[in-house]
């Protein structure tokens, strides 16, 4: 390989970084936003969806319930569950007032489970603001009451939080940060604030929405086959030019999303390709753009003999400096490292599950199938 190739591909992978670290800056840290103290706030239902969660809907709800925040209400959707989530809401509704819970029996046509359960407990709300989160997300204290303060402040009409992933498995940890990159490289979260751009983002752990902006950009009703609710929802609220913004959560809202990493890819095979719209030819494009970007750059300046070390190195460098220094991730210097290996893993994901899903007809989604020809409707 010539010279100028490897130049080209190690001041690619230098620039991005640069790029990366630069506007990750613009995202602020919920952590860091001053809590509202003695001033009047808006009433806010925090809408959550649960279906056979008994290992963390406990600790979840409880983090809920305590947050500091005076005007707030908590509708749980039980959605189905067939092991013990029904009974530990019971107890939880005895000592907690607060805490609605309401009972999903039967699945309507043409609704995916968590969507109906969202739009059901829309219907049973009654405040301003509407705030949908899942049955594995820990809440600080503050959390809400710093959200609030800060969508009112630059008169939001839609706040998207970042939740900080944690995780026991530290190659689970490397390959999520790479996974995150590759959304915020998708998602933009940097411009999603400007009225101008394109940016969009939603966040199924925090979707914090005023009322009047769900409903002006369709409800779940206008998703209500989407597997990527959450990020659709935003898009359709920046769509209807309503006002929206993002914050990384670390020290606020965190989720243990995943044990390991093969319950990771496991957990994305059923719905990925809905992020390509069903469409192969753009799940081949995301595989290829994947390939180009995070797989191939080491390993083809590495097998270009002794001229290729120092491309090498140079990419290794930037990578290892996207770890350290953007924001958002809490990324290790080794974890620059596993960049091609996780790559690799989203191209496996993204090209079998849209193998799997055109062979099978459609997915799997909450214990029922959903025909490929029904999702199709809402690409």
């Amino acid at each position: 390989m010539s010279n100028v190739y490897l130049f080209l591909i190690s001041l690619s992978w230098l620039s991005l970084s640069l790029f990366l670290v630069i506007k990750s800056r613009k995202v602020h840290y919920l952590k860091n936003i001053s809590p509202v103290v003695n001033l009047p706030v808006p009433s806010v239902d925090i809408i959550v969806a649960v279906k056979d969660e008994e290992a963390d809907v406990e600790a979840a709800l409880t983090s809920v319930y305590m947050q500091r925040y005076p005007k707030f209400k908590i509708i749980v959707v039980n959605d189905r569950s067939t092991d013990r989530t029904a009974e530990i809401l019971d107890r939880m509704v005895q000592n907690n007032s607060a805490i609605t819970v309401i009972s999903i029996e039967n699945l309507p046509q043409g609704w995916l489970g968590k969507n109906n359960a969202l739009f059901q407990g829309y219907l049973a709300s009654s405040s301003e603001w509407l705030l949908f989160t899942d049955a594995d997300v820990i809440f600080d204290l503050r959390a809400l009451n710093r959200a609030m303060r800060y969508a009112q402040a630059k008169q939001l009409d839609h706040l998207a939080i970042i939740p900080e992933i944690t995780s026991r498995s530290g190659l689970f940890r490397s390959v999520i940060n790479t996974f995150a990159i590759m959304l915020e490289m998708r998602q933009r979260p940097w411009d999603v604030s400007d009225p101008t751009s394109g940016a969009s983002i939603g966040i199924g752990a925090f979707n914090l929405v005023k009322r009047t902006a769900y409903e002006r950009a369709g409800t779940h009703t206008a998703i209500s086959m989407r597997p990527d609710d959450d990020l659709k929802l935003g898009e359709r609220i920046k769509a209807a030019g309503l006002r929206q913004d993002v914050l990384y959560g670390e020290g606020g809202i965190s989720l243990d999303w995943y044990p390991g990493l093969p319950q990771f890819v496991k957990g994305l095979m059923k719905n990925t390709f809905s992020i390509a719209d069903y469409n192969l030819l753009k799940a081949i494009g995301m595989g290829l753009a994947c390939l180009i970007v995070f797989v191939l750059p080491v390993p083809i300046v590495l097998f270009s003999g002794t001229k290729g070390l120092l491309s090498a190195l140079v990419i290794l460098v930037a990578q290892i400096l996207l770890m350290l220094l953007k924001k958002g991730i809490h990324g290790r210097w080794w974890h620059a490292l596993m960049i091609p290996f996780a790559g690799s893993v989203m191209i496996y994901i993204i090209l079998l599950s849209a193998i799997k899903t055109m062979r099978q007809g459609g997915i799997y989604w909450r214990d029922s199938f959903y025909g490929l020809k029904e999702l199709k409707k809402q690409r």
